[in-house]
């Protein structure tokens, strides 16, 4: 029955020709030019990675109260002058609390967080410790993470040089870091340089040992491969074939280095190793404040609350700027 009924149905072939011409289709010229044009917003790697870090609101607190602890650590000090045994001589200035500061000063910041037992500033000093121990950590991270990703690189696309200095790194990493760095500091001496010295010898050899196994997993690939057929340098293919494809993980691993050696600083301070007793540092505070910190506790918690939250930040921006220059998370 459908179909008889179809059949009957009129069917002007014209007026359908016409239609379909007029009404339905276009005729499109064929321009060579347009068709190679791109659509798509130009992409630029840095932009792509601001944006996502920026997009998180806790980046933004984090960096204003990290703004302003760099300038009370690196330009108060100016103004701020500080010495460990300024008031050595007078007892009455040992051990005092805020409150007693101020009924004694009346409101001062030098004497606002109390003074310690040698009658110094809480205040200066926590800024001055907080100069050292940041400055040490932010150059002993450079230092480390150039030569720790320079020699990586080529120890992971090398193969003879792979073989000496695995044996190197087998014999060192056997060896207590702690017990290898006090042993240094004995043999060349304390001291802002020497306790850098100290820290960086053999510090660069875990991160190009944790780089050559990185390189060893993407040395070999096509583009790697093509580039040493046609007479590529080594140096040219890990400086632009293998680094950049590993910014993430460089990043990665930064943000654990610089409050690593803050930790590291206020600790070997603590139990005696390395700067001398006349440089201000946070562990050397905190080392001072310990041994009263129940009696005194303002001597004792004010470095520490200062180390606790310039490490917490440092790590907790490294690892959000971690995660924004991974280029998986672009495609968001």
């Amino acid at each position: 029955m459908a179909t008889e009924q179809l059949k009957k149905i009129p069917f002007d072939l014209a007026k359908f020709k016409e239609t379909s011409e007029d009404k339905l289709f276009e005729f499109v010229d064929i321009d060579t030019v347009t068709s190679e044009r791109i659509t798509a917003p130009r992409y630029s790697y840095w932009r792509s990675v601001l944006r996502i870090f920026f997009k998180k609101k806790i980046n933004w607190v984090v960096l204003v109260l990290l703004a302003l602890l760099f300038i009370l650590t690196f330009i108060g000090p100016f103004f701020w002058p500080y010495s460990k045994f300024e008031n050595v001589t007078d007892a009455s200035l040992q051990n005092l609390s805020p409150t007693q500061c101020f009924d004694r000063f009346g409101f001062s910041l030098k004497w606002c967080l109390g003074t310690g037992q040698y009658g110094n500033s809480i205040f200066y000093g926590l800024w001055s410790s907080a100069r050292t121990s940041l400055l040490l950590a932010i150059i002993c991270a450079a230092i480390n993470m150039v030569l720790g990703i320079l020699m990586g690189a080529v120890w992971g696309y090398s193969k003879s040089f792979d073989a000496v200095m695995t044996v190197i790194y087998n014999i060192i990493a056997n060896v207590p870091y702690v017990l290898l760095i006090s042993v240094l500091v004995y043999v060349i001496g304390a001291g802002f340089g020497p306790f850098v010295l100290a820290l960086t010898v053999t510090g660069w050899l875990g991160i190009a040992y944790f780089f050559r196994t990185q390189v060893l997993i993407i040395r070999d690939r096509e583009y790697n491969l093509a580039s040493r057929c046609l007479g590529t340098p080594i140096v040219r293919v890990v400086s632009k074939n293998i680094l950049p494809y590993m910014i993430s993980v460089i990043v990665t691993l930064l943000a654990t280095e610089v409050p690593s050696y803050i930790s590291m600083e206020v600790f070997l301070s603590y139990i005696g190793i390395g700067l001398k007793s006349d440089v201000p540092a946070l562990g050397q505070m905190i080392n001072d404040g310990q041994i009263g910190w129940t009696t005194y506790p303002w001597a004792f918690w004010a470095p520490v609350s200062i180390a606790a939250a310039l490490t917490i930040m440092l790590y907790l921006l490294g690892q959000n700027l971690a995660d924004a220059s991974d280029p998986r998370s672009h495609m968001q």
